[in-house]
């Protein structure tokens, strides 16, 4: 897999250096699998001026525990995920079910770059070139009936390829949702690459969700079915514990989880002895999605 223009990890500068290099590339077409996945449309409306981290950091601090629980062990594991051929089974309250190729999707889909701010949480935070499509697209493809209320999320599992689905005490599939407005707001997108590389199998290659405003639990990786559905879809970590991990999971400072607080977030990368920074309402996107959640109680809808 490749994408033309690739960045090395030399090349990792701050956003204003990057875009201007990424303006000389004049519209270059990136590659998937050595299919065209359409140009590369330059830093979206949406994107953040925050100076990003670097490819080395975004790629080796995750979690993901079908690798392991320890933040290292998906970039020391997930070489042996397999990702080619790769499809998504979408089904549920929509006109067109059917497995559909990764290849199909992106001939179909607009791609742009997006510059987040990801908050975990854990209480750490970074800030990331995704490169990808808006979820509404795809759902736009497969055609949403009109009692859909909710978009369900499933992971790959892949025992062989995958050592912590053997050790990690959680009911796999990993399993996400949204609401449908939030699965159609045009900050939801599905990444399938950073920083104009394709996607680190350990960020959740070849195709992963990002809700920017929500903890970064919520954006499930290396996604392989999506289902309409008129009822709120369990999601793993809340059936696990949903003391702790409620089904929205807003990036909110005022709701501190039970066992610490959300208030501010320890940046990575920020070096040994960076203070931490407060954290912003919906991790700063609230002029964007606040009206989304208007007359709820944001405590009682964690």
């Amino acid at each position: 897999m490749a994408y033309k223009n690739v960045l090395k990890y030399s090349d990792v500068t701050p956003k204003a250096d990057y875009m201007n290099r990424r303006q000389l590339m004049g519209g270059a077409a990136g590659l998937f699998a050595g299919m065209a996945i359409g140009p590369a449309l330059g830093a979206s409306k949406y994107s953040t001026d925050a100076k990003p981290n670097t490819f080395e950091e975004i790629s080796s601090y995750n979690n993901f525990y079908e690798f392991g629980t320890g933040k290292e062990d998906p970039a020391r594991h997930a070489h042996q995920l397999t990702v080619d051929p790769w499809s998504v089974q979408i089904d549920g309250m929509v006109d067109k079910p059917g497995s559909y190729g990764l290849e199909d999707i992106l001939a179909k889909v607009s791609q742009e770059e997006r510059i987040y701010r990801f908050r975990c949480v854990e209480a750490w935070s970074m800030v990331i070139p995704w490169y990808g499509f808006e979820l509404k697209q795809l759902l736009d493809m497969a055609g949403v009936q009109s009692g859909a209320k909710y978009v369900a999320f499933e992971t790959l599992v892949r025992e062989e390829e995958m050592p912590g689905i053997r050790s990690v005490n959680i009911d796999w599939p990993y399993r996400e949702g949204l609401r449908l407005d939030e699965a159609m707001h045009p900050l939801t997108i599905m990444a399938t690459g950073v920083y104009d590389q394709p996607m680190p199998k350990q960020n959740g290659a070849p195709l992963r969700l990002v809700v920017p405003w929500k903890y970064g639990f919520k954006s499930i990786k290396s996604i392989v079915r999506v289902t309409l559905t008129d009822k709120q879809p369990q999601t793993s970590w809340n059936m696990l514990q949903s003391r702790e991990y409620g089904f929205y999971s807003n990036v909110n400072p005022e709701v501190s989880h039970p066992r610490w607080s959300q208030a501010t977030e320890r940046t990575i990368g920020g070096g040994l002895f960076a203070k931490r920074k407060e954290t912003l309402m919906f991790n700063g996107y609230e002029e964007e999605v606040a009206g989304l959640y208007a007359g709820m109680d944001l405590a009682k809808n964690f």
